[in-house]
């Protein structure tokens, strides 16, 4: 294959994927029964963790959905039903946060929960 072709295609694709991105953020604004969680997670000292693992519980499925923060500690969970209470807890080494509750009385159509990781015991 030609270097040109390959680029073309890996454009076109990464096109496509941020477009459906774009459409399914669109999609969960219009819904008022879709809504999504995000936040930061910290260390013990306050200092932002990137690569820690965000772990989201549906606690009706139990179902675990995982995201791996990103610079600044940051997670970002979307699609998420308002009938269902959601469980959040973060892991990094040896470190782990409490878990926290997205409940179905939140009623913000895009909460903000930030993880505090503490020493394990």
């Amino acid at each position: 294959m030609k270097p040109k072709f390959v680029l073309l295609a890996l454009l076109s694709v990464t096109l496509a994927i941020a477009s459906a991105l774009a459409l399914q953020k669109g999609k969960e604004r219009e819904d008022p029964n879709v809504r999504s969680v995000q936040g930061a997670v910290e260390d013990a000292a306050g200092r932002t963790v990137e690569g820690a693992v965000v772990q989201l519980k549906n606690t009706k499925s139990l179902q675990v959905r995982s995201f791996i923060t990103q610079r600044g500690g940051a997670y970002y969970f979307h699609g998420l039903s308002t009938d269902v209470d959601y469980e959040l807890k973060a892991e990094y080494r040896d470190s782990s946060s409490a878990v926290k509750t997205l409940s179905v009385y939140d009623s913000r159509k895009k909460a903000v929960i930030n993880l505090k990781l503490e020493p394990k015991q």
